[in-house]
C-alpha cells in the first residue's frame, strides 16, 4: 500500500507509531460531484454533468469500498452508461496495477497511480479505489466511495433505473446515523483490528466491532433491512464488509470472536442480499482472498492463500417473511 508524495511514488505501509498503534484512514483526496445538471454537489466544484459514456470507474473486486460502487452501477442499470476497469487483485510494490488480462480501458496505464498523476501531476496522498474518472475533463471526479454511490444513485437516473432510490429523502437522517455507526466500528473497524500494531489498539477495535455486530444481529430479528422494510445504501455499505468477513477478516484480520455464519439474523440477511439479482456476480472470492492474504505481507509473511472457508451463500434464508421495499426488479 504505497502513496504519492509530490507526484513521486513511494512503496510505504501505514505508519501507526504516532497513533499508539491505531490504524487511521486518510481522507479521500478528490471530492467533486457529478450531478444531473452539472451544478456543484455537496462538496467540490461543479461542471461535472451526468452524461452517458463520459465517466469511467476504476475498481478492485477485492476492495469493499470499490465493491459498493460496482453494486450500484449494476443495480441502477448503468453498465452501458459508465465504463469499468478492474485492477489486479495482488497489490505489490507498485500499488494497484493493471495487466493484459485486466487492462486500463481509458489510458492503457499499467499502474493506478499513473491515472492519479494524469489528474494531478503533483498529487500527494494514498492511491486508492474506487476512482470515478471524467473523460471529458481528463480528471478524477472522486475517489470517495460514499460520495460515488450517491452520484450513481441519483445523478444518472436519465440513463439508468430511476425506480430505485437507495437514499430516499424521508429516511436520510436514519440512514446517515446507521452509516456513521457501521463505518467506524464495522466497515473500518475490521481494518482497525487488522492493521493495529499494539494489543491495546487491536482490542479496542475488536470489542467495538463485535458489540456493533451483536446489536445489528438483534435489530435484524424483527425487520428485513437496517432501515426497517426499506432496502437502502446502508445495507449495501454493510454488505460489502459482511460478505468478506468469514473469508478474510475473521482469520487474516484476527476478528475471530464469531463468524458471520454464527449469527442467526446477520447470516440470513447476508444471504438475502447476496441472492438479489445481479449481486452475486459482483462478488469475487478469488480476488478477495488473493488480495488480502497475498498483498498484506506485514500480516501474512508467507503469502499463502487459504482454500476455505466453504461458504454457501446461495442457501435458502428466511428473510422473505418480512415486507421488502425498494428491491431491484
Amino acid at each position: 500500500m504505497g502513496l504519492l508524495v509530490n507526484g513521486e511514488w513511494h512503496d510505504t505501509w501505514y505508519d501507526t507509531k504516532s497513533s499508539g498503534g491505531r490504524f487511521e484512514r486518510a481522507p479521500s483526496g478528490f471530492r467533486n460531484w457529478v450531478t444531473a445538471d452539472g451544478a456543484a454537489g455537496p462538496t467540490g466544484e461543479g461542471g461535472f454533468k451526468a452524461e452517458p459514456g463520459r465517466y469511467h470507474l476504476y475498481v478492485s473486486l477485492a476492495c469493499p469500498w470499490a465493491h459498493r460502487t460496482i453494486i450500484f452501477r449494476k443495480l441502477k442499470k448503468l453498465t452501458d452508461a459508465i465504463g469499468l476497469s478492474v485492477v489486479e487483485p495482488h497489490m505489490g510494490s507498485e500499488g494497484w496495477t493493471f495487466s493484459d488480462d485486466l487492462p486500463d480501458h481509458v489510458h492503457g496505464a499499467r499502474r493506478l497511480y499513473e491515472v492519479y498523476l494524469k489528474a494531478a501531476p503533483g498529487y500527494t496522498g494514498r492511491v486508492t479505489v474506487p476512482v470515478l474518472w471524467d473523460q471529458e475533463r481528463s480528471t478524477i471526479v472522486s475517489n470517495e466511495s460514499a460520495d460515488i454511490i450517491r452520484m450513481l444513485n441519483s445523478a444518472f437516473d436519465g440513463f439508468g433505473d430511476d425506480t430505485l432510490d437507495f437514499y430516499p429523502e424521508p429516511l436520510r437522517s436514519e440512514i446517515d446515523e446507521i452509516n456513521e455507526r457501521v463505518y467506524g466500528s464495522v466497515n473500518n473497524g475490521v481494518y482497525r483490528a487488522g492493521f493495529a500494531t499494539t494489543q491495546e489498539a487491536y482490542a479496542e477495535a475488536f470489542r467495538q466491532l463485535f458489540a456493533t455486530l451483536d446489536e445489528l444481529d438483534e435489530g435484524l430479528s424483527d425487520h428485513r433491512f437496517l432501515v426497517g422494510d426499506q432496502l437502502t445504501e446502508a445495507d449495501w455499505r454493510l454488505f460489502t464488509t459482511l460478505v468478506r468477513f468469514d473469508a478474510v477478516y475473521h482469520g487474516h484480520f484476527k476478528c475471530n470472536w464469531k463468524r458471520i455464519s454464527d449469527y442467526k439474523h446477520l447470516s440470513e440477511y447476508l444471504r438475502d442480499l447476496f441472492q438479489i439479482r445481479g449481486v452475486k456476480e459482483t462478488v469475487s472470492f478469488d480476488h478477495i482472498k488473493q488480495h488480502y492474504y497475498g498483498s498484506h505481507r506485514t500480516i501474512n509473511p508467507t503469502g499463502i492463500v487459504p482454500l476455505g472457508p466453504n461458504q454457501i451463500l446461495d442457501a435458502p434464508h428466511d428473510r422473505d417473511r418480512f415486507p421488502a421495499l425498494g428491491m431491484p426488479k
